[in-house]
């Protein structure tokens, strides 16, 4: 069975981003999905604190996303980028190295087209410079769904993606 850590780049536990990580496991039921909700723990990125004896905070967010086989990265767009606690958290696995080859779906959910264009763009940038290995992106929005629902088309759009981990 294929474990995939799930990431919502917002902090709001009711996010749209949150809601559609839940809503991806009754669709996958040959796979085991496990959220990580404690990318807000993270302390500020510092190179000097990136040494033993490390933040606990950082040790488990390592350790949970070294022990996956792949990630699904949902993100919203906060002035045209990432939000920072998510920058933060991938800044954490810059020296080292759990993301590298490491299969992601990467997806930006914003409210209509284009917003989150450039979110996705800085998101991959990020991973490529952590050497992970997107397997897709996608780009999806609130105005496409059916009253927050996934609606068949996603469904199917997600289907396709997360085959591909």
């Amino acid at each position: 069975m294929k474990d995939i850590l799930s990431i919502s780049g917002s902090t709001r536990a009711q996010s749209s981003n949150a809601q559609l990580l839940e809503a991806i496991p009754p669709l996958f039921p040959d796979y085991r999905f496990n959220r990580y909700t404690d990318l807000a723990k993270l302390p500020l990125f510092q190179a000097e604190l990136d040494k033993h004896p490390w933040p606990k905070e950082v040790l488990q967010w390592r350790t949970a996303v070294a022990n996956t086989d792949a990630l699904i990265i949902a993100t919203p767009a906060y002035l045209f980028n990432l939000p920072a606690v998510l920058k933060n958290g991938l800044e954490w696995l810059s020296t080292s190295g759990e993301l590298q080859q490491k299969p992601i779906l990467a997806i930006t959910l914003t409210p209509h087209p284009p917003r989150g264009e450039k979110a996705m763009q800085s998101l991959l940038w990020s991973l490529q410079a952590l050497e992970a290995r997107v397997v897709g992106q996608l780009p999806l929005y609130l105005s496409e769904m059916e009253d927050g629902a996934l609606g068949a088309e996603i469904k199917e759009m997600l289907r396709e993606a997360i085959q591909l981990l």
